[in-house]
Order: C-alpha cells, then structure tokens, then sequence
C-alpha cells in the first residue's frame, strides 16, 4: 500500500523570522518507522514547502497515488489541514484520510459532528504508532477497525469512537524515518542544519495551561539509552547533522536519568555535536551537578518556563512562586556556557500594563539570550480555557486558527484584547529594542557577533529604525499585525476571502 505522512506547513515566528526555523516533524518520522514492513511509505514536512504548497501537492499526490494520506495538526493548524484534505480530495478522490496529533485527539467528537467530517475517513486519538499500524493492516483485510483500540472511524456517514488504548511502550519504537522516504529537506535554524529527537514523553507537572495531560494523561514514559544513543548516531552519522532539538516536553524531570544520558554521550566523544533541550527553572535551579554534565554532553541551549515574574500569576497558572529560581537557573547554565531562551506568557487574569513592562524588566534583568514571549491561550481541554471561559475572559472561544501564541485570544480585568496585544507589541519594543547580546553570547566573540554589532545592528537602525521612526508606533503596529495575520494564507490551498487581523486584536477594526 503506497502511504503518504504530512504536518503541517503554517509557523509563527516567535523567535525568529518564520523562514529561519524550520524543524521535521519527529511525529509522522516516528508513525512512518513503525508500520509493518511491505508498504511504500512517505512523509513530508509541509513547513518546507510554504513558497509552493500547491504545486508540491499536485505533483507529490499525482505522482505516488496514495491509498492513504495522513496528516497531523495543531489546533492553530487545523484550518489549514482542512483545506490540504479538500484540496487531497479534488486530486484524489478514492484516497483515504486519516487524521491525529493534539487538535484531533482533545476534538473528535466535535470534528466527527462537523461539516468537513465526510471528508475524514479516519481519526486517531493519542499517541499514534500502534493504531495507525493496525489501520493500515485494516485497510489491507488483516485487521478489525472496530478492534483498534484510539481509532474513530465511520459506519456509513456516522462515527464510531473505540475506546482509547494503552500508553506504548517506547521501548518498542523504531527509529524515526529520516532517509530517503522523507520527501523534504533542509531543515535549518538559520544556517544550521537540524534534526530532532525524543527521549521521554509526557510530563507530571500541573501547569493550568498545558494540554499535555489530555493526550498521555500525567504520565512521564522513556526511552532506553541504547534507543537515544542510537537515534543519536542516526543523526549524527548518517545524516551528518550536528544540531540536534530534544522535543521531550521537560526534559530534566528525572535529574538522575538525565546526568546517565550525559555520562553516555559523553562517552560517545560526539564532536561538534549541539544539543537543545526544554526544562524547568526549578530542576534547573537544584541539580548544579546535572546542569554542569550537560554542557559536557553538548547541550547549547536550554529553552526555560518562565512564564511570569508575578506571583498572582504564577499561581494561577500553578507553577508555584519560581522567580528566584528561575533567575537561579539562568545563572547556572550561565555558567555552564549554556543559552537560555526564556519563555514568557502574557494575558494572566490580573494582568495590566505595569504587570506587562514589570515582567519584561525582570525578563531583561535575567540577562537571558532570547526572550520567547506569548500569550496565555486558551486551548481546547486545559483547565485555563474552563476557567477563563466562567469568567467571561476568552475573547475568541473558538477560532482556532488564532490559537498559537502570538495573539491575545483573552483579555484580563483590567485590559481588552486588543489593548492587550498591543501593549505587549510596544513594550517589548521599547525595553528589549534591538537584540542585544548576553553576557555569556559576548565572552564568544566570534565574528558573527562583530558583524552584528559593527555592521548589521546600525545598519539595520539607520534603514530600518528611521522609517518606523517616520510612522510612529501606531503605523507600525498594524503593518506587523496585518503581515503575522497574512503568514498563514497559502495560494490555491487557503488564499479565501479571510480578512485582516482578527477584530478581537483591532478592535472591531478588520
């Protein structure tokens, strides 16, 4: 049977410039690896194919004649998927579709009593290796749909939904697809080459606002060391590939695991190997000892949840008070040689414009590398949407599109969404500026760095800097907001009449 494996193309740029950061998806990699021997299987990662989705579908689709076509998407990419399988459809009518990842997980029931339901053949709740092995073995006459435990699929127009299975045993797992069958290439950040990896999934903390425990329950399940040292040399050796992202959702919860994966690849004397990793400040903050085998094991950058200076705010989102902690935590992968991207979320039920500059100076007074900041989202499921949502605060309840960090979806008691996003734009604009390199990014010194403080920074000052100077801040703003808004349109796939900037941003104003 001929397969085709797809994620999505749509990206935020957060960070960075939405073309400087383009990952694979180690999901559909780790689905391709594990069905049974004797299919002709692809993937693909739309977010390489952003400047030509259509033409790339045509002849991909047109070329293979999958039986089967598969796609993962967020809650924010769901739209889109939509439109992908509308488009799969008009190509190839007889191709069976077949969905998963979080948004059709926490949503099925509501995605089988929609309009595009007669387009959706097939709906695979949690994790996704095993019963996407039986489907496919299904599709062959060798298995039972009603069997499969997580499969939703259809008894004439309607939706059955099979009870959810088991936890996989990740000791079971192969080794993600990366060679040939992958049809895209050139994953990068910036001018580096990535791939990316897991070592465990799930996570036991409470955070209010994380969808995690709805698709593996709080669980923390990982993989053997001999299963990471080999995904390592995959990567490392066959790939010829030198970065790689841990996409584990905290990677240190278990401190003593993480300094025997140290002590492993350590072992492995992997030159020039660059590792990037996500954590917590308090694990961070209270293994000294794990954050100093880490730097030896290769690991560059750590991003950190930070979420918020405010105490209100972090027991609402049940963090716990971690302020000092966090600033703990810099400080050791400081010195360590670590980078740290610190992760900071805006929209909390009390939050108000002093809350806003206040969490950006602290943010700044940290001396981080990079600043991630987003806004508190409401996502389907997570116990910040339920009481968001009693409380009247989610000032777009059901557009997922918007939901993935970058707009303010909420409002607080003190500011409306748009007020919101707006201060949160201005703000950052006015104390972070221009990047300016940490303390640890200076003891560098590398040329890069000369380059951007002799050449590109007041380059980029004088051309850039006068001419939003000449439109003030207003103008600047809504031509920023009008591009994020326009990102995730793609020609001949989603290029409806979708209007500007949604109205809870601007308003009223489209």
């Amino acid at each position: 049977m001929k397969i085709v494996l797809m994620s999505m193309p749509d990206a935020v740029p957060i960070i960075m410039h939405e073309s400087a950061f383009h990952l694979p998806n180690c999901g559909i990699a780790s689905l391709a690896a594990n069905i049974d021997e004797g299919h002709e299987i692809y993937i693909a990662d739309l977010i390489r194919k952003r400047r030509r989705l259509e033409s790339f579908l045509k002849k991909t689709l047109l070329g293979i004649r999958p039986r089967l076509v598969g796609l993962s998407a967020m809650a924010w990419q769901y739209e889109t998927c939509i439109a992908i399988i509308r488009y799969i459809k008009e190509l190839l009518p007889e191709a069976k579709i077949v969905i998963g990842g979080y948004h059709a997980t926490l949503m099925h029931e509501e995605i089988a009593a929609s309009p595009e339901a007669q387009m959706i053949d097939f709906i695979i709740r949690g994790e996704g290796e095993e019963p996407l092995r039986r489907l496919v073995s299904a599709l062959d006459g060798k298995d039972d749909p009603e069997e499969i435990p997580s499969l939703s699929f259809k008894k004439g127009t309607e939706f059955i939904h099979n009870p959810i299975g088991e936890l996989t045993d990740l000791s079971k797992l192969k080794i993600p697809v990366r060679d040939k069958r992958r049809l895209t290439s050139g994953y990068h950040v910036v001018t580096s080459k990535i791939e990316v990896m897991e070592t465990s999934r799930g996570c036991t903390r409470s955070c209010s606002f994380c969808s995690m425990r709805n698709m593996y329950g709080r669980s923390f399940r990982t993989f053997p060391i001999e299963r990471i040292l080999a995904d390592i040399d995959d990567i490392y050796y066959r790939r010829k590939t030198r970065m790689i992202f841990i996409t584990d959702d905290n990677f240190v919860l278990d401190p003593g695991r993480v300094i025997r994966i140290c002590d492993a690849i350590i072992a492995r004397n992997y030159r020039g190997l660059r590792l990037n990793i996500q954590a917590d400040s308090v694990t961070i903050a209270r293994n000294e000892e794990m954050v100093r085998k880490m730097s030896l094991a290769g690991m560059q950058t750590i991003f950190l949840g930070i979420e918020s200076a405010s105490k209100k705010n972090l027991a609402a989102s049940l963090k716990g008070n971690i302020i000092e902690e966090s600033r703990r935590a810099v400080n050791l992968c400081h010195k360590y040689g670590i980078m740290v991207i610190a992760g900071l979320i805006f929209g909390f039920p009390d939050d108000d414009e002093e809350d806003i500059i206040a969490n950006y100076e602290f943010l700044k007074s940290l001396d981080v590398d990079v600043p991630y900041c987003q806004f508190l989202t409401p996502y389907p499921r997570t116990l910040i949407r339920s009481q968001l949502l009693q409380e009247g605060m989610v000032a777009n309840p059901d557009d997922y599109k918007w939901y993935n960090g970058a707009w303010a979806n909420v409002r607080t008691r003190h500011l409306d969404a748009a007020t919101l996003q707006f201060m949160v734009w201005l703000y950052r604009r006015g104390i972070f500026g221009w990047w300016e390199p940490s303390s640890l990014v200076k003891k560098e010194k590398g040329a890069w760095l000369k380059i951007w403080t002799h050449f590109m920074r007041p380059l980029m000052k004088l051309i850039i800097g006068k001419r939003q100077e000449r439109l003030g801040p207003a103008e600047c703003y809504r031509l920023e907001i009008e591009a994020l808004a326009a990102m995730n349109r793609f020609r001949g796939i989603t290029d409806t009449d979708t209007p500007g900037p949604p109205a809870f941003v601007t308003g009223g104003q489209s």
